[in-house]
This record gives structure tokens, C-alpha cells and sequence, in this order.
């Protein structure tokens, strides 16, 4: 915004490091303490919410009562990017989904870049973009929830399950957020939804796009299918089963809906399968980190709902040794129990003791009550160490917490790293 002339005014409710205020300095940045004091003096003609920045704030609805515009950086980005915009929600499998379909349409020789949620924020795309070349973005819900006029050409939701709900409040207002991305499409553009998910079959009737399916159990008109070992577009095989490398049955419908995506984007579908099967997979996303006496270790710190940790949990057909735990989100650990029973060795506990206010574990506990063996191991550090000294040739040890990290870890991310240089320091 400072580049099309627009005066700056930084408010944070923490003070910045020496390196940030520089970098805002540099930009001829007012940067101010968070508070509604600050938020109307001077009065700002629009305010532009961080993604971690909740909507709901009384600060934000007083400015929303005084008619100043409030929005996010998606929506801002879409008044300035060029090119048409491939947009990517859902609860589970966004990133390896968006990952992926950059891949599919880079290895084809169409012109993309990748970004959002995934790691390059929409705004930091702006100066690269083109008219002829795609933008593949991940969304979020705290990013689609503000928006009112930004557009995906090509907009997809993966699945919606129970999620930031320590955010959103209740599921169906989760729900509505990530139902933005489809409320602005036009005739245009395309939908590409879910079958097999309700929420999803649900948007259908919400946008004017044309719409696609992906679908694993049923047999699909319009869209993507399986039938056993081959994937179709409409009634037309395009690739085997057998090309995907990576792991798990969400991950034959993650390439279902990338393979959708990017022949609607006109990559031929000859040249889908080899571009999957080229596909290395995503860190954090079940990353196999090493073999150790006979046990796989495997990294999943993305799944930080209980939903991905279901997914992960089924890609292994048993021995596991589960390391669950972290920041609680409002979620329901109840689902666990069953698979868990039937897959799993041991459930390790990691995160936060009480009193802190969010400590996962006892939620984890009371909710797996006998249906697995549990340890308290508190950190990942003991857990990886207990995995070792329990573990028996043929078991998977894996990191699935289904709880966000910031008890602990500054982001997934690095609770993710933590574990993988633990299990490669083991001897």
C-alpha cells in the first residue's frame, strides 16, 4: 500500500523487535501500541487485519459501526494482482494440495507462482505477478473470512471438519469462512467441491461457478473419480493409483483435486499422472525422517486437528506409537479412540501442564480414557526418547499431535524440525 502512496499506521499489541521497526521505518511507518485510542486517532480510511488478527475484536466492530472498511491482506492482495488466481481451502490437505498443483503446472510448462497461507503471503506476490501466469494460493479461513470482492478463476475445498474453534466459535461460522472463497466466484469460473463431504456439496448451491467433483466413493459426472486402481476424468482414465507416492488414502483425494484444478488450468491429462508421480511430498505432511532397528519415524506436525490426525492414523495399518498433544483448539478427541484401539501401541502425551489455560493432554486423556495405553512423556524430546526404548522392529513411530504447537514451539513448523533432529540424533 506504501507503494500506490498510501500512508502506513503499524498497530501490534506487542513492541517490535529492533530488525521489524527498521524494516517499517524504511517505510515511513507509524508504528503504535494496540488500542482503540490508537485505532481512531487519526481516523483511518481502511484497516487491513493480519490473518492472526480475529474479526470479531469490539475495536474492529467500533470501526466497522463508524463505516471504516476493515479487510484482510487476501482481499487487498486481489485489487492488485495480476493474473487469474487458483484458490485452495478446506480443514486438511491444503498445502500438499496447493504444493502439488504448482507442481503439476510448473512440470507442464504453465506459467505459476504459489503462495498464501502456505508460506509467501498474497500481498508478497503482487510485484511478480502476470497477466499470464497463474496464482496457486493456499487459504485459510481467517484470510477468506473478510473477503468481499477478491475472486479465484479456479476455487476448491478439500473436506471441512471441526477446526479453530477457538477462533471461529462455532463450527458453522468456521463453515461460512471458508464458503467465502465461493460466494464471489462468477459463471465464469469453477468450483471444484468435495462429493463426499457434505459441507462441500453444500457450497455448490452458494456459488454461481461451474462446478467439478472429485470424489472417492462415488461415481462422479462432472469431475474426478476412482475406480479401483485408476483415476478418471469424467468417464476417461487419466493415471494409476499407483503413480501417487505419497501416503494415505486423503492423499489419493488431495491429487484428485489438484489433478481437477490443473485441467481446468489446461494441462493435458496425459501429462498429470508422470507430474504426480514427480511429486516429492511436503515437510511436516507424514514425512518419513528414518528407519531405526527396524522403526519408520514419521514427521505429521501439519495435522493439528483431530481430523488429520484421523487421516494419519489411517495410512499406518498398525504397530504405531502416536505422539499427540499440544495447544488445545476447542477440539473433540473423542474420534481418536476407536482407531487408535485398533492401530496403536501407545498414545505418547506431550504440551503444557495445567494451569495453562489450553494443555491438550488431560482433554486427550479423558476422551482416550482405556482405549490405548498412555504416557506422559511432556516433552517431544521424552516422548522420541520412550518411542526408542519401547518400539519394536516393524512399528511406526509417528507425530500426528492434532493440537497446534504455541504451548510449546513458535509454529508447527518447528515442532516438526525439533522432531525430525531428535530421531536423527538417536543412535
Amino acid at each position: 500500500m506504501h507503494a500506490h502512496g498510501a500512508h502506513v499506521r503499524v498497530m501490534d499489541e506487542q513492541r517490535l523487535s529492533p530488525d521489524e521497526q527498521s524494516k517499517f521505518d524504511a517505510l515511513d511507518a507509524t508504528v503504535v501500541f494496540q488500542s482503540e485510542e490508537n485505532l481512531f486517532s487519526p481516523t483511518p480510511d481502511l484497516i487491513v487485519l493480519s490473518p492472526g488478527v480475529p474479526y470479531d475484536l469490539p475495536m474492529l466492530a467500533a470501526a466497522r459501526d463508524r463505516g471504516i472498511p476493515v479487510i484482510g491482506e487476501v482481499e487487498l492482495a486481489g485489487h492488485f494482482l495480476k493474473g487469474p488466481v487458483i484458490g485452495i481451502t478446506g480443514s486438511n490437505g491444503k498445502t500438499t494440495t496447493t504444493a502439488l498443483t504448482g507442481h503439476i503446472l510448473k512440470e507442464c510448462g504453465i506459467a505459476c507462482q504459489v503462495g498464501g497461507n502456505i508460506g509467501t503471503a498474497v500481498t508478497s506476490l503482487i510485484d511478480s505477478s502476470r497477466d499470464d501466469q497463474w496464482n496457486v494460493l493456499e487459504l485459510s479461513s481467517f484470510q477468506l473470512e473478510t473477503i468481499s470482492h477478491f475472486r479465484a478463476k479456479i476455487a476448491a475445498c478439500l473436506n471441512v471438519t471441526p477446526d479453530h474453534l477457538d477462533r471461529h466459535h462455532t463450527f458453522e461460522r468456521y463453515a461460512a469462512a471458508k464458503g467465502r472463497l465461493f460466494a464471489t466466484q462468477t459463471s465464469d469460473d469453477f468450483a471444484v467441491l468435495n462429493y463426499d463431504d457434505t459441507v462441500c456439496r453444500g457450497y455448490a448451491s452458494q456459488t454461481k461457478a461451474q462446478v467439478c467433483w472429485f470424489s472417492l466413493r462415488h461415481k462422479v459426472s462432472d469431475g474426478v473419480g476412482l475406480n479401483d486402481e485408476e483415476i478418471f476424468w469424467n468417464n476417461t482414465p487419466f493415471m494409476g493409483r499407483s503413480q501417487i507416492r505419497l501416503r494415505g488414502l486423503h492423499n489419493v483425494e488431495n491429487v484428485m483435486c489438484a489433478a481437477a484444478m490443473a485441467h481446468l488450468a489446461a494441462t493435458p491429462l496425459s501429462s498429470i499422472g508422470p507430474a504426480v508421480q514427480s511429486f516429492p511430498g511436503v515437510e511436516h505432511r507424514i514425512e518419513f525422517v528414518r528407519t531405526i532397528n527396524g522403526v519408520d519415524y514419521f514427521n505429521d506436525s501439519k495435522a493439528t486437528n483431530v481430523d488429520a490426525t484421523l487421516k494419519a492414523i489411517d495410512a499406518f495399518p498398525g504397530g504405531l506409537w502416536i505422539i499427540l498433544g499440544g495447544k488445545d483448539k476447542g477440539s473433540d478427541y473423542s474420534p481418536l479412540a476407536a482407531p487408535l484401539h485398533e492401530r496403536a501401541k501407545a498414545a505418547l502425551l506431550i504440551g503444557a501442564e495445567p494451569p495453562y489455560p489450553y494443555a491438550a493432554a488431560p482433554l486427550i486423556k479423558k476422551a482416550l480414557n482405556s482405549a490405548v495405553p498412555l504416557v506422559d512423556c511432556g516433552t517431544l524430546a521424552n516422548a522420541v526418547t520412550y518411542a526408542r526404548q519401547h518400539a519394536m522392529p516393524g512399528d511406526s513411530v509417528l507425530l500426528a499431535p492434532a493440537c497446534a504447537s504455541f504451548d510449546q514451539f513458535q509454529n508447527y513448523e518447528e515442532r516438526g524440525r525439533t522432531f525430525k533432529q531428535l530421531v536423527l540424533g538417536l543412535f
